[in-house]
């Protein structure tokens, strides 16, 4: 009697990404532990990883063994992702996540701290790969009367560009209620470094996930990887959730430099009143944003996030230049 393979086609969203595996899962609810068949190359991307959590895939379930795994052989066409420079690979690229409505980005002003420049790099992303992008200042409930200065500068800043801002603790159960609706009916994602409260505040949300989280390292003030990959959760009140692994630098995907200013907003609404159309707002005469700068209607972090992408500067905004930046704000 001859040996069958019985093979089923099927489709689903990624819900989880270990590098090698993928978890599926499908539109009836069903999870499948899948691996990519062959080598993908979508739109000319060199990533790292060509499958990513919130794509869309079809794949085959190999039921002729006791242990069924699927072979993703095909990617719909995405929607959107959000994409940054491989920390090690620098010509290749990492996408973070597919199919995103709303990103938050968590911020905090210390323990640890995030700067503006990985702020802005986040930002200028999200613009340009179309993605809803909401900045969540975590664990206020934690602030001295200088650091809620600091937050209350930089909510005020962004606020005033157009993105909504967040205030919000975790612990306390603060701002929850105005995150949750800001996420009802949505795919979004949580993003941020190492230690900002990212699984706590979805533990928070949706309490029976029980993420695993960790405390921040005292000697250097940086958070402990808890979430190791990315992973979609659904909660219940109709939302998924990715939720990420700490980043510690974001390294902006390579573009044209006329480009750049177009994904800061505020630039982009002074483009048309620059005396050149392909003025880089750095040494043109008669440049709006430069002199909007010094009407200090623009933020000089802003301006200056702006010149380390002009400049490929990938390297510089890693270190510990915080302090530095305190003292232009």
């Amino acid at each position: 009697m001859p040996f069958l393979f019985y093979f089923c086609s099927m489709t689903g969203w990624v819900y989880k990404s270990t590098g090698s595996y993928y978890t599926v899962k499908t539109d009836t609810g069903e999870l499948y532990d899948c691996r990519i068949k062959g080598k993908f190359r979508i739109q000319g991307i060199k990533s790292t990883n060509p499958i990513a959590v919130g794509d869309r895939v079809d794949f085959d379930l190999d039921q002729s063994t006791d242990e069924t795994i699927g072979q993703i052989h095909t990617i719909h066409d995405r929607k959107n992702y959000i994409i940054r420079k491989s920390v090690n690979l620098s010509k290749q690229v990492h996408i973070i996540a597919a199919n995103v409505d709303v990103v938050f980005l968590l911020i905090t002003i210390n323990n640890p701290t995030t700067t503006t420049s990985f702020i802005d790099r986040f930002l200028v992303t999200a613009e340009a790969y179309g993605i809803e992008a909401v900045l969540v200042f975590n664990k206020i409930d934690t602030y001295d009367d200088a650091a809620l200065d600091e937050q209350l500068y930089l909510q005020y800043v962004y606020s005033q560009i157009g993105y909504r801002c967040l205030r919000v603790s975790a612990l306390e159960a603060k701002g929850l209620e105005e995150l949750k609706a800001l996420m009802v009916d949505k795919v979004c994602m949580f993003s941020g470094h190492s230690g900002v409260g990212k699984s706590t505040l979805v533990n928070a949300l949706e309490p029976g996930l029980d993420l695993r989280t960790a405390s921040i390292s005292d000697s250097h003030q940086q958070g402990q990887h808890t979430t190791t990959f990315a992973e979609m959760f659904d909660l219940s009140f109709g939302t998924k959730i990715i939720d990420t692994p700490g980043i510690r630098g974001f390294g902006v995907v390579d573009m044209e430099p006329e480009e750049v200013s177009d994904y800061f907003p505020e630039f982009f609404a002074l483009k048309e009143s620059c005396k050149f159309n392909n003025c880089l707002h750095k040494e043109e005469p008669h440049c709006a944003v430069k002199k909007a700068l010094e009407a200090d209607t623009i933020a000089w972090s802003r301006y200056r996030s702006y010149l380390q992408i002009l400049a490929g500067d990938d390297e510089q905004y890693r270190g510990d230049q915080y302090a530095e930046e305190r003292r232009s704000l």
